[in-house]
This record gives C-alpha cells, structure tokens and sequence, in this order.
C-alpha cells in the first residue's frame, strides 16, 4: 500500500510528471531507457479505456511534463499545513543537510514520527441491513493458493455486510488479484487460531487500519487462543488496530481489548456469535479427542461455524384477507409481522397462516474445520450438532435442514471412514471439500505474477528458472472447458473438490446451489508464452542472444552498450562452482503484497551446507513453493539454519511465524538443532509471546549481539580487536549523537553480552558448517533498531591449491544512504540494497527513511561493489520500476523468483537491456471504477491505493 508523501517541488530538475487526475495512463520510454514511465492526460474527464501508443520521451526535463506529484502528497500537504507547518519543515529540523551528505528524517529514524499523527479510533461505520437479501452467496478464496501453503479463507457476502472465514497468508493478494474489496468486510473468524489459518491477519488489519482519514476495523472472531495471538501482535501492531478482537470458549486470562464470550456456556450449546436481521452465526468447539489428563494445548481447538440465515415469509394474499372479513388497513401489516388479529366484519381470529403463503426457509451453510483425525472422532459425539443431522424423513423433528457443508478440512482426514460416517449424516446437503486439493496445484492462483514470472523464464532461463508449479504435463483441457460452465440450482447431495471463487448461492432462493461463473479460467505456461510470442514476435530471437551470453558470445546489444564489455572478475570468484550459493529474491515489493512482487524475503541456498533467509514478509513460504514446488520448497525449509530480520515492521517479518511452524512440522522426529532468529529485540517480544500459541523451535540472538564489535567479545585471548572494532559500526549510535537514545537504552544495555554468548557460539558453529565466515549486523537509518547485514564467505583454494578470498554479500535492508551502509559494502561482491523510489521522489524517500535508485547505485559505486541488485521497490511501479539506465553499468532490478548463481554473476548486468524488449508494452491495468458512492478512491497508478498511517510497514 502506498504512503502518503511530502509535496514534491517543481524546481527539482529531475525527470518530470503531469499531475495525476485520471486512471488511464499513456506509456512513455526515454530514448534507449529500458523502463516506462507514467503519465496522465491533463483531463479530468473518464478518458477513453483504449491504452495509448507507446512513445519515447528524452531524458530532459520538458514544460509539457513536470514534475510529479502524487494524490496522497497533496493530503497529507493539507494535513501538515493544518497543523502550520510545511512539508518539509519537520525534515528540515530532523537532519542538517550541509552536515550530512546523506540526509535522512531524524524523527522517523527514532520512531517519534508516530507522535505526529492523531491517535485513530478506529470503528466499524453501522450499515442499513437488508432483511431481504437480494444477494447472499458464500464463495471460496484462495484453496490450496497453488501451493499448499494455507488454509483457505471462504467469503459469506451479503448485500451490505460481508464476512471472511480465516485469513491466512496471501489472503490480500489474492483478493487484490481478483478484486474483492476486504475493505467490506465486517467480520474475520478464525477455525483455528494457527500460522496456517492467521498468518494474513496482522498485514490485514495494518491494511484497513491505513485506510481513510479514521481507519477501518473489524471484529476478529476466534475460540480462546485468540488471546496469544493478539498478545504477540501487539509488539507491532497499534493498539487502536486491535480493539475489536472477540474470543469465545473455555475462559483464559484475558485482557480488555479480548473480551471472552461464553466462557461459562454448557458444552452441547453452541456460541452465537452475530445475530441480526440477516444472518446468525454460531461457533462450535472442538478439541482433539485424548485422554482427560493430557488436555487440550493452545492452538490445538478448532471451530465449526453454522451460518444461518433467517427463513422469508410467504407473500401476503389480501384476496384471502377480504374473505375473512377484514377491511385494508394497518391489520394487513400486522398479518404480515407474525400478528394474528380480530376480523372486521366476521366474529372469528385471522391467523396469519390463514392470508399468508408458505415460507421459504433460510438456508444453513456449515464451515468445518477437523486438522486431525483425533478433531473428527470428536466431531461424531458433539451434542450441539445433532440439530443438524437430517434423515430422509426427519422433516417433522425439528432438525434443521443444511444446504451447503464447506469442509476446510485437509484430505487426509476428510478421506477418513470416521469422517466420511459424519458426512452422511446429511443427506442432501451439498458439500465442498476446501482442503489442500491436489487439483488446484498445476495452475497459479497469483495469475499477474506468474504470467511475469513465465515471460522472464522464456527470456532468461538462466536467472528465472521455471516456477515449481508448472510440470511440463498440464491437466486435460476438458477440466478448463468445466470450469468455464454456468451452474445454477444443482442438485444437492454431492461430493466436490473446491474451486477458487466457486460460488453457493444462498439468495435469491430461485437460484439456490452452485455457481461456477466466477472460476477463472485456467493459466497455462504455452498459453503464457504463445501470448508473449504473438505480442512480440523478436523476443525469441533475444533469449537466443541471452543463451549465448552464456557462452561469452558477443552479440548487437554488446556494442550499443560497451560498458557491458567489463571483464574483470574478483579473486573471490575464480573458478567459482555453481553449488556454491544461489541468491533467490522471493519477494521484492514494499508495503504490501502486491499483484505483481511480494514482500521482502531473500533466500541464500548454500546448497549440501545449508540455507538462511534474510527477511521473511508475509507468503514467503508460498513463494518458495512457487519456486521450488512443494517437495523442493519442504527441503528448503528443512535446511534452514538461520533466519535474519532486518527490522520490525510488518513486511519483513511476519511471514516468520509460518516458515518456522512448517520447519518445525518437517523436522518432527527427526534429530535437528533448532533455527537460529537473528533480529531486532522487538521481534524476540512477539515470538515469545506467539510461542504460547504455536511451538517454532527456534533460538532468538538480538542483532545488536552480531554487531562487528559484539562478535569480537568471542575473541578473549584478543582483547585489542575489541579495541580496534568499536568504531566499526560508525559514528550514526555513538554517544552524543541524536540517535543514541534509541540504540541504547537502560532496559538493553549494549555492554552485556554475557547471556548471548551460548548463541554467537552456536551461530559461529553453523556459519563454520555452512561454509561461511562471518554474518554481520551493522545499523541503518530508517526506524529505531533497524539493521543490514554482511554475509562473508570463508576462504578456499582455487584450482591451482593458492588461497583465495570467499565471497561478500551485503543486504541493506531498509535504510536511507548513510555511511554505515557505506563502509560495510566496502569490497564487496554483490550488493541488495533497497530502492523504494524512483529519483524524481527524493523528497519522500528522506521523509519515509528509503532511497532512491540513484542513491542505491552511488551507495554501491562509492563502496566499490562488483554488482548491485536493487529491490524492495514501491508498489507503484506495479511491475517495473522507473530507472535511468545510464547508471546501471553494474546494476540490476530484482523480480520475485529471481535466482541469481554467484557464477553467473559477471553476467548479471548484460541481461538488463533486454528488459526493454520484454517490458516494452507495459500499460498499468485499470482497475473497474465502483458506482458505490462509499467505495475507495482509486490513486494515480490505477491500483486501489490508500492513505496509510506512519506505522505501517514502510
């Protein structure tokens, strides 16, 4: 999502924009630049939806384009200029720029940045309901989301509320990707509290908590563990996000912003939940059968949610009404409420069965959720169910008829006879299974990504290899010819597999049953391809000059651009083996996650030694299986030793929670040290807390002790190294400077190592293990305790037995230029570093604490940096960003899924002018405008956008 940003000025000099007022956009190349640039006509009418010819556009500015300034700058201008100060008055006191030759936003960097915003009170806006329903429907989200990762999520929708039943990671980016406003939603309930079912819930709530002037809430919905969950988030999400957590079941201790609801309610009574005029919804409890005295543990209780909306009464015959005497007046509508009444002209009791026809009866959808067996055995016996068992001729019992049962459960279980014996026990229900199907796998459910992913595979093999979820044989297209087919009123009783946005429609009762119109077709790599070939015919003849790169052939492009021509190579190196270690970039967005690039992740496979991760945004797990494919994605996670967080906002770490339960899951039994979290003490808060809930097996090691200084402590019978290094880390936390307060405080004394040695030994002993010889964490300005990092390899021997130097990676993190950033990518041998703007947005990027590509490149350039990989871009470049090619001799941008060999690394940057083929057609999609008047503004880039709060993620 994308921040509000300071007023950019027009005398910058930089590459320039019209403003923004429309969502179609014409597309515009520099002369030879590989990226487009967007711009807006001047108009404030709806422009035509045809895209515009592409043009070429010189790199000067002209008075026809300037300077860009984008939506949210001009809100939040108002908002500062309300409170008399300019945009950039706060930056002005927050850093001297003739003192600093970096520049960077003082008050962000030591978290005071929040004290400038008004508190939020966040409340849920009261909707009319409607009794009637015109249109109910409940509709699957995300199954299986192409990769097993997940539970799936089911929307219930009504005409004026709607509610989602659990969010795990992706949750946000799929319905993005297929446009279901989550801004809707007025409910989340969760059938287990779990990584697997919540892990899309902090960035969700940060999500909603961004939108608008008063943010938005909802009531999160989950048996007692909710507690743990929310006890874990509260280390980084505001409290003010959070108010309206509900928990219900077996009393815990529980605080005021997680009420408990039931806790004294007999078991064989369900919990209701929301009860109005169009819909209740009830909570059963289950616990995993075992013996009394073992009891159940925290995250182990699941939900069975009953949805049921209320029954429509028969139309009002007022022929019959005159028959019984009675004369047109207020008595009909009391007929109609339920009311009997006296007949006007007749000595009897009008009843309103008497001038009313039958009622249709509100139907009853069913979420079940049984994880294990032991969950099903409990199932068969729970007493609050038995109301909803039907039997062919049960209809006088008082049982409740069911419609629809959505089995989130996985195969394993649903596939079981104690399960299935409880299917049957409704016989005429429909039911859908949601579990992990199998079927879902051959076909991306992230299509805008993929469909990238693939073009980039075509081109490039070599750095995009081919996603993990497409086999070279693809299902029978007759599947995709089924999928496509309209289905309403089927017959109930039957048995399927879950589709994505496969619909039940509940309302209107005419079309009750399955509705397969909203399944998207399927997406199949040939289909990808043969689209790219028919749009442009050349890009075959590129990836065969990409091919014989390769080989060290030269080709046309190698003379249009000689600074490509660079031939030496670093020592480090030489005769280099492709099992060495591979950087795979899983997610290279900011923010949120988008329809095009994840969040933060980076992956370094140290092959037969090992593999760590250096950040862990939400749906890195996924990512991985997208990569590697499931088995691949399992080892990787298998192999991981260490995992390292940059700093503790929301998209570089809260994918970490599902990463370690999977490790955790494929590791049990097996004999295995535990993971290694190496982050900012904040981050050792929230995983304390969340392992109440969910066991991670890990060791948590505070980046301030993997400080260059920190490490040299292990070195006793050294004491001058310790001297030598203290200036290491810079002058940016040392006493006296402004942001010393933060770096060191007297609850985390800087001087006391002793409890984290056990730690730095263990670390020591695996970095050994995986062929490395030091990971180093050095501060950066951005937010209070925020980090990069340097990954050295150890030294070994080339072909000739001499002793060479290993390797040298540095990650960045997020930080703005500084010379820490400087000095610890000195010599070095590749360079992540973040580039969340485009040049002309300097102004934002030293209020929000980032770079520019520019500074990203002269950060690189100035240390000496064999290559540069620049990521972690706005959103608002949806697929590529903006950059001028004249500085990127040495230079790449990162995608997701990128997988860069360190022995391919002197091939790196000769695969960038080729992007300009590949990308040459790019138009930003528009988004379909909402005619509802309460709908979000939809910003300049034709991405739903809004304005977000200074603690979010950025």
């Amino acid at each position: 999502m994308l921040t509000s940003m300071p007023h950019i000025p027009q005398n910058l000099g930089l590459v320039g924009f019209s403003p923004l007022k429309s969502s179609s956009f014409a597309l515009f190349l520099r002369p030879f630049s590989l990226y487009p640039i967007f711009a807006s006509s001047p108009s404030s009418s709806r422009p035509s939806r045809r895209p515009r010819t592409a043009g070429y556009r010189r790199s000067d500015p002209s008075p026809r384009f300037p300077p860009r300034r984008k939506w949210s700058s001009f809100e939040e201008e108002k908002s500062r200029q309300r409170k008399g100060l300019s945009p950039m008055e706060k930056d002005k006191a927050s850093f001297d720029p003739s003192s600093d030759p970096f520049g960077f936003n003082k008050r962000r960097a030591e978290g005071m940045d929040k004290f400038d915003k008004p508190k939020k009170n966040l409340k849920r806006n009261t909707r009319t309901l409607n009794p009637t329903n015109t249109i109910a429907y409940v509709q699957i989200l995300g199954t299986g989301m192409d990769t097993q990762d997940t539970s799936p999520s089911v929307l219930l929708f009504f005409d004026k509320q709607r509610f989602i039943f659990n969010a795990g990671e992706g949750l946000q980016r799929f319905c993005t990707e297929h446009k279901i406003k989550l801004s809707k939603v007025d409910h989340i309930f969760l059938s287990r509290v779990c990584s697997e079912t919540a892990g899309g819930l902090p960035g969700l709530l940060l999500t909603l908590a961004g939108i608008g002037e008063e943010g938005l809430s909802v009531n999160v919905w989950g048996p007692s563990d909710l507690k743990y969950l929310v006890d874990a988030m509260r280390s980084f999400i505001p409290r003010a996000a959070m108010v309206h957590t509900r928990s219900f079941g077996p009393s815990l201790t529980t605080s005021d912003s997680t009420p408990q609801i039931g806790s004294s309610k007999p078991k064989d009574e369900p919990f209701v939940l929301v009860d109005d005029k169009v819909v209740k919804i009830s909570a059963i409890l289950l616990e995993p059968s075992r013996s009394e005295e073992s009891g159940s543990k925290p995250g182990e209780t699941s939900v069975v949610y009953v949805c049921e909306l209320p029954e429509i009464n028969g139309k009002f015959d007022p022929h019959k009404a005159m028959a019984l005497g009675l004369r047109a007046g207020p008595k009909y509508g009391q007929l109609q409420s339920g009311q009997s009444v006296q007949s006007d002209f007749k000595d009897i009791t009008v009843h309103p069965s008497d001038v009313m026809g039958p009622s249709v009866p509100g139907p009853v959808v069913l979420l079940v959720d049984c994880p294990t067996e032991s969950h099903a055995e409990e199932l068969l016996s729970v007493p609050a169910m038995k109301s909803y068992y039907s039997c062919p001729d049960s209809s006088s019992d008082g049982a409740k008829f069911v419609n629809c049962i959505i089995h989130l459960s996985p195969a394993s279980v649903t596939n079981s006879p104690t399960y299935q014996s409880w299917m049957k026990r409704f016989h005429s229900a429909q039911h859908i299974l949601a579990g992990h199907e199998t079927k879902n796998m051959e076909f991306p459910i992230l299509r805008a990504s993929s469909r990238i992913t693939a073009r980039l595979n075509y081109l490039c093999p070599q750095f995009f290899p081919a996603p993990g979820f497409w086999s070279p044989q693809h299902v029978n297209n007759s599947i995709i010819s089924d999928s496509l087919s309209k289905c309403f009123g089927s017959s109930l009783g039957e048995t399927i597999s879950a589709e994505n946005l496969l619909k039940f429609t509940l309302r209107p009762h005419g079309n009750l049953g399955l509705d397969r119109s909203c399944i998207p077709s399927q997406l199949t790599s040939s289909r990808v391809i043969n689209e790219l070939l028919s749009e442009i015919p050349e890009i075959s003849g590129k990836t065969e000059e990409v091919k014989r790169l390769w080989n060290g052939l030269h080709n046309k492009m190698m003379i249009e651009e000689p600074w490509l021509n660079e031939s030496t190579v670093p020592s480090c190196l030489e005769n280099i083996r492709r099992d060495d270690m591979e950087i795979v970039l899983l997610g290279t967005g900011s923010s949120q996650p988008s329809k095009y690039r994840n969040v933060s992740a980076v992956y370094i496979d140290l092959f037969s030694r090992g593999s760590m991760l250096l950040d862990c945004g939400e749906g890195t797990l996924g990512q991985l299986k997208r990569r590697y494919g499931l088995e691949g994605a399992d080892e990787a996670v298998r192999n991981l030793r260490c995992i390292w967080i940059s700093h503790i906002h929301a998209d570089h770490h809260t994918g970490l929670a599902r990463i370690l339960a999977r490790r955790r899951e494929l590791l049990k039994g097996v004999p295995h040290e535990p993971a290694i979290v190496i982050g900012p003490r904040p981050l050792k808060n929230f995983l304390d807390a969340y392992q109440r809930l969910e066991d991670l097996n890990m060791e948590f090691l505070d980046c301030r002790n993997t400080t260059t200084t920190s490490w040299a402590t292990l070195e006793t019978t050294s004491p001058e190294k310790i001297t030598g290094t203290k200036n290491a880390e810079g002058s940016l936390f040392s006493k006296g400077s402004p942001m010393q307060s933060v770096y060191k405080r007297p609850s985390s004394p800087l001087t006391d190592n002793s409890s984290a040695l056990p730690y730095l030994k263990k670390l020591k002993k695996f970095l050994g293990e995986m062929g490395l010889e030091d990971l180093i964490s050095f501060p950066v300005v951005h937010c209070p305790q925020a980090f990069g990092v340097v990954v050295k390899a150890a030294e070994r021997k080339n072909i000739v037995g001499d002793q060479i130097p290993g390797w040298k990676m540095v990650y960045s993190g997020d930080t703005r230029p500084c010379p820490q950033m400087v000095e610890a990518s000195k010599g070095a041998t590749v360079l992540i570093h973040e580039a969340t703007f485009e040049d002309a947005l300097v102004e934002e990027a030293v209020a929000k604490n980032h770079s520019t590509t520019k500074e990203a490149i002269d950060v690189g350039s100035s240390a000496g940096v064999y290559r540069i990989v620049l990521t972690h871009f706005s959103q608002r470049y949806p697929k590529i960003p903006v950059i001028d090619e004249s500085h990127m001799h040495n230079t790449c941008i990162a995608f997701d899924m990128m997988s860069i060999n360190m022995a391919d690394l002197h091939v790196l940057p000769k695969i960038v002018p080729y992007f300009k083929t590949l990308f040459r057609n790019v138009v930003v999609e528009e988004e379909e405008e909402e005619e509802e008047e309460d709908e979000e503004e939809s910003d300049a880039d034709g991405l739903m956008r809004h304005k977000v709060s200074s603690f979010f993620r950025n």
